[in-house]
């Protein structure tokens, strides 16, 4: 039987497979735009993108051009005044080809924007939203305080947060919050930035939460037949699957970097969003290519660190970012030199 999930008092209701756009802008827009449509035709109507993502937002537009009211789109914008939002605004519907978004989300901002506040987002929402420009209110974050604060504001319909089975009871608090609201959950990073590659799992856990919605992020196309197959025989939490995902767990748990990027840019060039979790995905997933040599390249470039504290200082899961980067380096070079074995 075939899952649905409402996101809260948007009465927006799909599929539980949602379509994360941000990997499109990796790939050319034939390739872009046959991914979105095939996935529209097997049954997936909701797609979230960003201004920030690169040309996500122009191959959603190719996509679906002519047949805008079929599907759910939802942008984001990283403004921090008012005069920024108008602009991304404006940008995002000429980009997708369109005269409204869904749901119109803060992508990420450090503190929870409201009436007053000062900088005029939130009142540049509303507006935007009495003109019709935009039918829904969203915030994304990493962070737990914010998140928790743009619930319990009563401010937004939507909130788009990191959730997969890695997820601590902090994080169920806030799906637990937002149910309580009536107010949606997007979930994003449901395989963990890749670090989840069981995702028969991924898709079970999430398949608990019945107002959870996931994003999962596509790129190829036989990842997105992945989730295309869980539409018609949707996965659920067999003692087998559990089992497994506690052993997940208990690896995973602890000091690892999600890949979030919020770390970014470093100021010595390094690739902080991978090569601090390295060691993780060259026994999670094939290692050749992060062995070659401009994954060699990209690890050297931790010997750079200045130890400034940028990337420590934005991580939004506190972790000592400097620390992660040189065990993962020191790990790297024995995996080249043969002492340890990996994928």
């Amino acid at each position: 039987m075939r899952q649905e999930v409402t996101l809260g008092s948007t009465g927006i209701t799909v599929n539980k497979n949602g379509f994360g756009a941000l990997p499109i802008q990796r790939i050319d827009t034939r390739d872009a735009v046959y991914l979105a449509r095939k996935a529209y035709e097997a049954g997936i109507t909701f797609f979230d993108t960003a201004r920030w993502y690169t040309d996500s937002e122009e191959k959603l537009g190719e996509a679906f051009a002519g047949m805008r009211e079929k599907v759910f789109i939802a942008t984001k914008t990283g403004a921090a005044t008012a005069e920024d939002f108008w602009k991304d605004l404006t940008t995002s519907l000429t980009n997708l080809r369109t005269d409204y978004v869904d749901i119109y989300q803060f992508h990420n901002p450090s503190f929870c924007p409201k009436p007053g506040d000062g900088t005029g987002l939130y009142e540049a929402m509303l507006q935007a939203k009495d003109q019709g420009k935009i039918r829904h209110i969203g915030i994304t974050n990493h962070r737990l305080a914010v998140a928790k604060e743009a619930i319990l504001s009563g401010l937004y319909e939507t909130l788009q947060f990191p959730f997969c089975y890695l997820a601590t009871e902090k994080d169920m608090e806030l799906v637990a919050l937002c149910k309580k609201a009536n107010m949606g959950f997007i979930a994003m990073k449901a395989l963990s930035g890749g670090l989840i590659t069981n995702s028969a799992a991924a898709y079970a856990f999430e398949a608990q939460f019945d107002n959870v919605l996931p994003i999962w992020g596509v790129q190829r196309e036989k990842e997105l037949d992945e989730f295309i197959a869980y539409i018609d025989n949707p996965p659920v939490m067999t003692e087998e699957i559990k089992a497994f995902i506690e052993g997940e767990v208990k690896e995973l748990s602890g000091d690892f970097c999600r890949g979030c990027g919020y770390c970014m840019p470093c100021p010595a060039g390094i690739e902080i969003n991978n090569c601090a979790r390295m060691s993780l995905l060259l026994r999670r997933s094939p290692s050749e290519a992060q062995l070659g040599e401009e994954g060699q390249a990209k690890m050297k470039k931790i010997e750079d660190c200045m130890n400034c504290g940028h990337c420590k200082s934005k991580c939004p899961y506190g972790l000592d970012t400097p620390n992660l980067l040189r065990k993962n380096y020191e790990d790297y070079k024995r995996v080249l030199a043969g002492e340890v074995s990996v994928k």
